[in-house]
């Protein structure tokens, strides 16, 4: 299936169904009055999370998404039906944005949440409503109330635990390979990956979600190479696995470049926590690979890994390091949800005025 991470939709709620002029024609019954029904509520349209999508891309071939309008009122008081809504199923994680593509209207964020983002047009009275006693033949009877129309945005940033970053063929395809049954594609060349890659680890029986973005460049921040819009799917990590090639030049120059998008691109990101490691450790002697470390270590104040995806050498205890800190965000992030809940439960005081 292939990834897509943005849409432009139109979505347009049903319009009312009209009130019906109607007036009982009985035998019998002389002066039969107004009996004109209502019309039915146009349908809305709504959006919906579910947890087993994963890409946009079904919007590229379905963009309008029109309700029905509501059925028109009718004769012996019969009140038109309403209209089917339309329910969109979207990935969990996804941003629904207005037009300009900058106003967020809703974040999407837990499976099962629901979005009303175009009310269906009420139906308008008959004229039985209308019926007074200085008018007790009305023929007047309402329109139908229009619906709701829109071109909305929408934008997906993946929910995963941890997000695999660093320059283009540091190894983090091979990394994610190596760790869960993800199968993303793997080449000796720059930009490999071209869009992001879930994959799923499991360390000490607790289940991670790895993230694999395509790698960073210089200028990534304004959107140099895409980087802007692979950047905006690590925002929700918990953690990073900053994985650098040791047979670089420079690896604290590398190391130094990332970080500096990561903090130009969204200050809070570089605040989050980070697991730093050089991968392809055994392409190079084991002392050139501890000199590089000393000098890396110096750089970013922390403990630096050594690692080889292709060997599958220190693989198990980064996924360690890491998982301290996913078992640490998802504790806070039960926590807030807790409270959040005992909130909305708290009864509200009584007050005599109601």
């Amino acid at each position: 299936m292939k990834f897509l991470d943005q849409a432009k939709i139109f979505i347009q709620s049903g319009n009312g169904g009209a009130g019906c002029v109607s007036f009982r024609r009985e035998k019998y019954i002389e002066f039969g009055g107004p009996n004109g029904g209502d019309g039915g509520k146009g349908g809305s349209i709504y959006f919906e999370a579910v947890p087993n999508l994963n890409t946009l891309i079904d919007f590229r071939y379905t963009q309008h998404f029109k309700a029905k309008k509501g059925q028109n009122g009718m004769g012996a008081q019969k009140n038109g039906s309403k209209a089917p809504d339309i329910v969109i199923k979207v990935p969990v994680g996804t941003e629904i944005l207005a037009e300009d593509g900058e106003t967020l209207l809703v974040d999407m964020i837990k499976p099962g949440q629901t979005y009303l983002a175009a009310k269906g047009g009420d139906g308008g009275r008959g004229n039985v409503n209308f019926k007074s006693s200085t008018n007790q033949a009305p023929r007047y009877a309402e329109p139908g109330w229009p619906g709701e129309e829109k071109w909305l945005w929408l934008k997906l940033k993946i929910i995963a635990d941890v997000g695999l970053i660093g320059m283009p063929n540091a190894g983090k395809s091979t990394f994610l390979t190596a760790v869960t049954k993800a199968r993303p594609k793997i080449a000796d060349y720059p930009f490999t990956t071209l869009h992001p890659n879930l994959g799923v680890a499991w360390v000490d029986n607790y289940e991670m979600i790895l993230a694999d973005i395509p790698g960073l460049i210089e200028g990534a921040h304004d959107g140099v190479g895409l980087g802007d819009r692979f950047l905006k799917h690590i925002e929700r990590c918990g953690a990073f696995l900053h994985l650098i090639d040791v047979t670089s030049d420079d690896v604290v120059n590398s190391y130094q470049a990332i970080r500096r998008e990561l903090e130009l691109y969204n200050q809070e990101l570089s605040l989050k926590p980070e697991v730093v490691a050089l991968n392809k450790c055994d392409a190079l002697p084991e002392k050139e690979v501890n000199k590089k470390i000393n000098s890396l270590e110096q750089a970013c104040g922390k403990k630096v890994y050594a690692i080889s995806a292709v060997a599958k050498k220190g693989l198990f205890e980064c996924l360690l390091e890491l998982n301290k800190y996913i078992k640490r965000d998802r504790a806070l992030r039960t926590e807030e949800d807790t409270v959040e809940v005992s909130q909305a439960e708290e009864p509200k005081a009584w007050s005599p005025l109601g």
